[in-house]
């Protein structure tokens, strides 16, 4: 004897009138409520959730509900006749991450969520230039070890034609499920990894990897103006993506070798020149080598000790835009240690004429706000 169906709104407990908002709201209480993964082995709450989903795949449907208004369950019987089964709604995990978005608490997620594109990583090389390299740019090769998919297996691990075969532990479908208390709880399958599939025979080329370490050579364009720690990224030269996703980006970061003679600070150089004692006193013109060549430099008479001389524009260029930093010659006056008969003589005499100043200098106001905060 057939069982007359019950309305539609009643299941679901709205009013006829409700809105697809409230419609949906009571639909996911019931499926949460009596869904099977919650309730294992009972029968009643397997047809209260087989009965709420059959109603809310009615009244969903704006046509379908609309037949349904009119002429009841005969309107919709080619519709709704047919059965319903569990597996084409929503699991559990998948109700609770949409009502509260804590499904994953239930396992890895649905196998479209562990089997999406993954950007593969990114990759780090070191490469150490010289001063003069990072002041005028080069173009270098370097080679750069990474994995690579595998061209035999494209990078699934098995032989192309019958490596692979379905898990026996969760039947393809990537989880298993644990009865804990009350509830259903999904975790990946740990003898495929949530893969769904095993292998079989190992591919022969990269035996199972799916990928291969090999060395790739790259030309590398480095602009004037880098400095120590600069990083230049070329994109998409990583490690492989999975699943299909992009490769990660290579991150070249520069260590620039120490010069002789420059200090760089910022875009400016520094260096230092050393005079006697007559060419500070009298002013005179040296020789400076720079990195546009040797430029004269002219020495101010009465130059002291820590002086410095800014050549503008001779620095470093300025990294992927115009200009360039200054040139700043430090004064270092030298004393000779060793006198000549007639360099003592002379420096005897220039001595007498010249005023003694041999009373302790006066701290500066700067030096004094200095002292008081320390």
């Amino acid at each position: 004897m057939s069982v007359a169906k019950r309305d539609y709104y009643e299941v679901l407990g709205v009013d006829r009138d409700c809105d697809d908002q409230a419609l949906k709201a009571a639909y996911r209480k019931l499926a949460l409520q009596h869904h099977p993964d919650r309730n294992p082995g009972d029968k009643h709450a397997e047809e209260r959730f087989k009965e709420a989903a059959e109603a809310y795949s009615v009244l969903s449907d704006p046509q379908k509900r609309a037949a349904y208004d009119r002429f009841g369950h005969q309107g919709v019987s080619s519709a709704a006749g047919g059965g319903f089964d569990t597996a084409g709604f929503p699991d559990l995990s998948d109700i609770l991450n949409e009502m509260f978005g804590f499904g994953d608490v239930f396992g890895a997620g649905s196998r479209q969520r562990k089997t999406r594109p993954q950007r593969g990583e990114d990759l780090r090389y070191d490469l150490e230039i010289s001063f003069e390299d990072s002041m005028r740019g080069l173009a270098v090769d370097i080679q750069v070890p990474r994995m690579e998919e595998c061209g035999r297996c494209k990078g699934k691990g098995a032989e192309p034609e019958d490596g692979v075969v379905t898990c026996p532990m969760c039947r393809g479908r990537g989880e298993v499920i644990y009865q804990q208390a009350f509830l259903s709880v999904r975790r990946t399958c740990t003898q495929c990894g949530g893969r769904g599939q095993i292998i079989r025979r190992p591919c022969k080329e990269c035996r199972g990897q799916g990928y291969q370490r090999r060395e790739r050579k790259l030309k590398v364009n480095i602009p004037a103006g880098v400095d120590n720690g600069t990083q230049l990224r070329l994109s998409h030269e990583g490690q492989p993506g999975r699943h299909g996703g992009p490769p990660g980006d290579l991150f070249v970061v520069l260590k620039v070798a120490e010069h002789p003679i420059f200090e760089r600070k910022e875009y400016d150089l520094h260096c230092t020149v050393p005079v006697n004692i007559a060419q500070a006193a009298l002013g005179c013109s040296v020789d400076v080598l720079t990195f546009d060549g040797l430029q004269s430099v002219k020495v101010p008479e009465g130059s002291q000790p820590g002086s410095r001389i800014r050549l503008k524009g001779l620095g470093v260029p300025h990294l992927n835009s115009s200009g360039r930093g200054d040139l700043y010659v430090h004064l270092a006056v030298k004393v000779p240690q060793k006198l000549t008969r007639d360099q003592r003589r002379l420096l005897e005499e220039l001595r007498d004429v010249l005023p003694a100043e041999n009373e302790p200098e006066e701290k500066s106001i700067l030096d004094k706000v200095k002292d008081y905060f320390a």
